[in-house]
């Protein structure tokens, strides 16, 4: 590999890029592919096969060819509102999986550095909060705090983003209420129909890392759908 193309791959990891390497595993010849970007000429025939890789966020040999194709995709932006029990295992559980995780808490004797080493933990309220966070349709939430004054401001907030992933945990009864005080707020049907309530799917476990067993479960099969 040469080392012009080693110094990019390492610069795109550095700035959290989305790309893929592109090899002849024949001859050795590669390059980086990048959406919406020109390709190296030598691999412009395969780039729908490539394209597709990549949508798809796959490794492996497009079919019938020598061409290597391995996807380097971004971290996700998982929010946890609520820095409860449940939301240590959760963070257990995402450490080896491609996730960034961010914790927003105004409390902070939940939310402390000696609970959570080494993640970003902003003890604010969310809408506060949100303000020291770049958030699109690439991102999840996960409201842990069955506090409609920590709870609510974040989820309208992940609704208006569109985020692709938004749970919530708490009953039946505590979700059908969440849902008519955003409903009372503006939010259509549709829109409060995406929300995963009760949070997590059904493994039938009771305790805090089951439950977070369960969050993770499903927020890794949306993370497979986007």
């Amino acid at each position: 590999m040469k080392k012009q193309l080693l110094d990019q791959i390492i610069k795109n990891k550095e700035n959290k890029s989305e790309f893929a390497i592109i090899t002849n595993i024949v001859n050795g010849e590669s390059c980086i592919y990048e959406k919406n970007k020109p390709i190296d000429k030598n691999f412009e025939k395969y780039l729908e096969q490539i394209k597709n890789y990549f949508e798809k966020k796959k490794n492996g040999i497009i079919e019938n060819t020598d061409i290597f194709v391995e996807t380097y995709i971004r971290p996700i932006k998982v929010i946890i509102v609520g820095a409860v029990h449940i939301a240590q295992y959760l963070v257990d559980y995402a450490k080896s999986l491609n996730f960034e995780i961010s914790i927003i808490d105004p409390r902070g004797y939940f939310a402390s550095e000696q609970r959570f080493p080494e993640l970003k933990i902003i003890n604010k309220w969310p809408d506060e909060a949100f303000k020291e966070i770049e958030t699109n349709s690439s991102t999840a939430l996960i409201a842990l705090t069955h506090d409609p004054k920590i709870d609510d401001p974040a989820l309208q907030h992940a609704l208006n983003k569109k985020f692709y992933y938004i749970g919530a945990l708490g009953s039946k009864k505590t979700h059908e209420n969440r849902c008519q005080r955003l409903k009372d707020a503006g939010f259509s049907e549709t829109e409060i129909n995406s929300i995963h309530g009760p949070i997590g799917i059904k493994l039938g476990g009771k305790s805090a890392p089951e439950i977070a067993l369960s969050i993770i479960a499903q927020l890794v099969a949306e993370t497979y759908k986007k």
